[in-house]
């Protein structure tokens, strides 16, 4: 059964820093591209970030690019969001998500993920 487990997420302030964490089971992590998505009260979810298995190529939302880092550690089964010089605009529940290998589509597709976490809240207060 494969696993999805957000981590990390809080309250912060304005130009503040988050790291979040998801840690996956089940599945062959280096496998698979992995992703973070995220949903605002009221908001249809959209894309943050990618990074394909092997960690070399990463993709950013023109929003968040420069200010945040996706990152992944296949020994840990881990991936990572830096978040730096958060704005309030980034309050919202955080997923991260999997997708096998066989999917070729883009990556900014939630619809190309299989499986994704339960999700967790990130708070910027201004």
């Amino acid at each position: 059964q494969v696993q999805l487990v957000e981590s990390g997420g809080g309250w912060m302030q304005a130009g503040g820093y988050l790291r979040l964490s998801c840690a996956i089971s089940g599945r062959t992590f280096s496998s698979y591209a992995m992703a973070w998505f995220r949903q605002a009260p009221g908001k249809e979810r959209e894309f943050v970030a990618a990074i394909r298995g092997s960690g070399y190529t990463t993709y950013y939302a023109d929003s968040v690019k420069g200010r945040f880092t996706i990152s992944r550690d296949n020994a840990k089964n881990t991936v990572y969001l830096q978040m730096n010089s958060l704005k309030p605009e980034d309050t919202a529940v955080y997923y991260c998500a999997s997708r096998a290998p066989s999917r070729f589509g883009r990556f900014d597709e939630s619809l190309e993920y299989d499986y994704w976490g339960q999700g967790t809240q990130v708070t910027v207060s201004s």
